[in-house]
């Protein structure tokens, strides 16, 4: 069996000293803001928005357009014999005659009146691209609490993996001590074998929690886009959690009530709701339009001859104005306009939905991050009650006043009052996270 451990170890280790690159949580986070697929799409994506908003400006601008043609024609006559109007027949000789023609044009027009339709567009297309962006920003706030949570874990991971490893320690001595007492037959062959398995489930445990280590640093490297097969040594900022308390964690957090409206002021994507909803006003504007006549404007140049030298010497001014009245559109406008207002009934409906589930959001991410302090508080205490209860035993079984059993279960208590103290500290932060993005202040610009 200590074979098996030297070897578990000198593989640990072996992993520890060849990690050369160092990762902290702040590089994951610049990391994957420059590397997150959906976020280079969204970026992409906003390109466009830009593109309708530049159109929907374009719109209020004249047309021009410019033309040139050249034609060449040739009609050939072989002549024959043809009758006349008198029945009498001619002779008519073989001819050919070539024709050419020369023209230039230019002209477009302007849209002076449609119901108001381009400057809603420009209103819409500019809300849409306020929206788009509020919508990137709040993703890149989602990007900052995602990363912070798979680095959570793997820091929590790792400490879990290292109270393994003690433990492992703790009872390869412990069987050894038991060992050498029952050769000189101070204990019974029980307790050899009693220790002997609870070595054997504290190596499993090892290997098991060295496992999910490595399963929890692929999941960060994978989401970093990372080479899963590089070796990381992570940064942990929170070791002093235990000594300074988490009373400085709670600063930025107060009355519920308080937050909410907080909440509601800073939320990106509630913001974006918003905008939204104006958008889809300016929509209403734009389907309505069709029921109003429209007035454009029409103004064209033109130049023809037949030959080139000849092009500008016969020229044609044009500008005319064009009044349309719109009658019957077979219903089509009708459904344009019903279907605007559909999309601004439920844009609404889903603002309402979500300034209700931000209140949920706030008040239930507040409790949870209570509890979690105080979970994190007790195991605390817990741990040191522990600890204290796996010294008493082992000296009592030493002296033997004692049973390996209640030696075993104390290591095991104190084992798991460890673990509970490490889950409970990264769980505490990952809660406060929790809360600052859901009151839209997770601050992503000082990673950028």
């Amino acid at each position: 069996m200590g074979k098996h451990l030297a070897l578990i170890l000198i593989f640990f280790l072996t992993v520890s000293l060849t990690a050369q690159k160092k990762l902290s949580l702040e590089e994951s986070i610049q990391i994957a803001l420059q590397s997150n697929t959906n976020l280079l799409k969204s970026k992409n994506n906003l390109e466009i928005s830009k593109s309708n908003l530049k159109s929907a400006y374009g719109d209020l601008l004249p047309t021009l357009g410019v033309s040139g043609s050249w034609a060449w024609s040739r009609i050939s006559d072989d002549g024959g014999i043809q009758t006349d109007f008198f029945g009498k027949p001619q002779q008519i000789p073989e001819s050919q005659t070539d024709s050419r023609s020369w023209s230039v044009g230019a002209g477009g027009s302007v849209v002076l009146f449609n119901g108001l339709a381009n400057y809603a567009n420009i209103a819409k297309s500019s809300g849409d691209l306020k929206a788009a962006e509020l919508n990137l920003e709040k993703q890149k706030q989602n990007i900052v609490y995602q990363t912070t949570d798979y680095y959570y874990n793997v820091l929590n991971s790792y400490s879990l993996m290292k109270v393994r490893e003690d433990n492992l320690k703790y009872n390869q001595k412990l069987l050894e001590t038991i060992q050498e007492r029952n050769k000189l037959g101070l204990i019974p062959i029980a307790d050899l074998y009693a220790q002997q398995v609870q070595y054997g489930n504290a190596e499993l445990q090892f290997i098991q929690a060295q496992n999910l280590y490595e399963q929890a640093k692929t999941n960060l490297l994978y989401y970093l886009s990372l080479d899963v097969l590089e070796d990381y040594e992570f940064i942990d900022a929170y070791e002093g959690l235990d000594q300074t308390g988490t009373e400085n964690y709670l600063k930025d957090f107060g009355e519920i009530s308080s937050m909410v409206a907080e909440a509601l002021d800073m939320r990106l994507d509630y913001k974006s709701n918003l905008l939204s909803l104006e958008s889809a006003a300016s929509s209403i504007t734009i389907a309505r339009s069709g029921l109003i006549p429209r007035l454009t404007g029409d103004y064209s140049f033109g130049t023809g001859a037949v030959k080139y030298d000849d092009l500008f010497n016969r020229r044609t001014y044009k500008v005319g104005l064009t009044l349309s009245f719109p009658i019957f559109s077979n219903w089509n406008t009708e459904n344009q306009i019903e279907y605007a207002l559909i999309q601004k009934k439920n844009i609404n409906e889903d603002l309402l939905a979500l300034k209700r589930q931000i209140k949920i959001e706030v008040k239930q991410g507040y409790l949870d991050l209570l509890a979690g302090k105080k979970s994190f508080d007790v195991s605390q205490k817990n741990v040191i009650a522990a600890e204290e209860s796996r010294r008493i035993n082992y000296e009592r079984y030493s002296l033997g006043s004692g049973t390996i059993l209640d030696v075993l279960q104390s290591d095991k208590d104190y084992t798991q009052a460890v673990s509970s103290k490490i889950d409970a500290k990264y769980e505490f932060l990952r809660l406060r996270d929790n809360l600052l993005n859901v009151l839209g202040k997770l601050d992503y610009k000082k990673y950028e």
